[in-house]
């Protein structure tokens, strides 16, 4: 498995810099083979009936086999509040996903993962009842260990957690979680479980 790199800049779309406050962020379109198509500002991609996107999701563990949730800072515009996947985001334009989702998982947690591997793609359409935005995405799954401790970004991250799978079951139950967190965890088990073996019991 490619172990990640330290990502400490978060590069514009062009690569030449910071991304300004004023700068739209821009998506990656592909066609249902996940064939790049063009792009789209990341708000209209998300208005219903949605544009189908490049996107990942990040699953990290730590040595326990403890899976690491995060739970959506009641700030963002999208799925606020809600629990969800260590980490999830879309690649700019030309971006390779395996280096977006290093980049974006450094730039809200604070940590490097200290091994990330490819667990495969999923396709999704999932509206968000409560915003009225959709996700049809074209997701590519990640899935890896952590060893340092999570310094999250307060305007991305509200809170963070350790979890089981018997814990991650309950904690489901009980509280909101993202519309395509199951999806993508069904997706990514098959990788979940080389990884971790017996360990939380995935």
């Amino acid at each position: 498995m490619p172990t990640t790199p330290v990502t400490l800049a978060h590069s514009s779309p062009s690569g030449l810099g910071p991304v300004s406050a004023e700068e739209p962020i821009m998506l990656e379109l592909v066609d249902e083979a996940g064939v790049t198509i063009g792009t789209a500002e990341k708000l209209a991609a998300h208005q219903a009936p949605g544009q189908l996107h490049r996107a990942f999701s990040v699953f990290l563990f730590d040595e326990a086999g403890r899976l690491l949730l995060q739970r959506r800072a009641l700030g963002k515009y999208h799925s606020p509040g809600v629990w969800s996947n260590t980490c999830c985001g879309h690649p700019y334009p030309g971006e390779a996903p395996f280096a977006a989702a290093a980049r974006r998982t450094y730039e809200e947690l604070g940590v490097s993962p200290s091994l990330l591997a490819e667990a495969g793609t999923v396709r999704y359409n999932h509206p968000d009842p409560a915003s009225g935005l959709v996700e049809q995405e074209f997701n590519h799954l990640f899935v890896g260990l952590v060893q340092a401790t999570p310094l999250p970004d307060p305007e991305e991250i509200g809170e963070t957690a350790f979890v089981t799978a018997d814990e991650l079951a309950e904690r489901h139950a009980a509280v909101p979680f993202s519309a395509w967190f199951m999806t993508v965890l069904d997706a990514a088990r098959p990788a979940i479980k080389e990884l971790t073996g017996q360990s939380g019991g995935w």
